[in-house]
């Protein structure tokens, strides 16, 4: 059967494969528009399954809110490059997955790779791009938050994404918190939470450093007070100058505001994950050889 340029097309449309690929397709199945479909997705996922083992380490935050600010998911979505997670097809496929945890609440991974997106299996739908884009591309993490109070959302480009969930105040305050908490990025929201064995190791340090002052004892742990104080600040969100104004910490903004953060989640493109070191020029070379 003669392959036609309107039967190449109509592939390309329904699969969003290349043109090459799309009429070799159709040449091995005779022109059965359906044959090379379904011999293409398995062609698809047999290459997803060959990229899998590859390090996934550039990505997208991706963030989806309710109209009502009481509800919103973000989820991290890794590929290899930057260039592909900043291709339409990739950003896309973030939003839509954002978009169905935000709807679905999912529980789990495994939850979020059945959830149904274009018509077909979040999971199988990451395959098809895996195919398309010549990537590893994976779903690495999500969160979800609901709350009776209100949820502020900030992403700083593609890379950041921060929510916070507030208990009183305005969405005008959770949004500038969760700007706050890109920028500095606290490790928890209060001294409550903060583990006491963290503190005990800050101590022991300090006063060991404290001890080579030739001070008094009692002096000497008034000066490790004074640093654990300074190191709780640091690390804890209510302690931190607020960024939009130093002058007052985001403790006292909140008490001013009669607000309260009950938690917030960040989530940075990579983080955690060891990115392999390449010779570019080496890489290029490999590939020059090999053509």
């Amino acid at each position: 059967m003669a392959i036609t340029a309107s039967l190449v097309k109509e592939l390309r449309e329904r699969t969003g494969s290349g043109m090459m690929e799309c009429k070799k397709a159709l040449v091995e199945t005779d022109g059965d528009i359906e044959a090379a479909i379904e011999q293409m997705r398995k062609s698809g996922l047999a290459k997803a399954d060959k990229k899998a083992g590859r390090v996934a380490a550039e990505g997208q935050v991706t963030i989806a809110i309710s109209d009502d600010r009481k509800s919103a998911a973000m989820v991290e979505i890794n590929s290899e490059t930057d260039f592909v997670s900043k291709g339409d097809d990739f950003a896309g496929f973030a939003q839509t997955v954002a978009e169905k945890i935000l709807a679905d609440d999912p529980a789990d991974m495994d939850a979020i790779n059945a959830l149904e997106v274009d018509g077909e299996k979040a999971d199988d739908r990451r395959k098809a791009l895996v195919a398309k884009l010549g990537e590893n591309i994976q779903i690495r993490r999500f969160v979800r938050m609901a709350t009776s109070g209100v949820i502020g959302a900030y992403r700083h480009g593609e890379r950041i994404g921060v929510l916070v969930e507030l208990e009183g105040g305005s969405e005008e305050l959770a949004r500038d918190l969760a700007m706050h908490v890109a920028a500095t990025k606290p490790n928890c929201v209060d001294e409550a939470q903060v583990d006491e064995a963290t503190v005990e190791k800050e101590r022991e340090i300090f006063r060991a450093q404290a001890a080579e002052s030739g001070k008094p004892p009692e002096i000497v742990e008034k000066m490790i007070d004074g640093r654990i104080r300074k190191f709780l600040a640091e690390i804890t969100l209510v302690g931190q100058p607020f960024v939009k104004d130093p002058d007052q910490t985001v403790g006292q903004l909140l008490k001013k505001e009669g607000a309260k953060v009950v938690r917030f989640e960040r989530m940075e493109v990579g983080e955690g994950i060891e990115k392999e070191e390449g010779d570019f020029a080496a890489e290029v070379m490999a590939q020059v050889k090999g053509g």
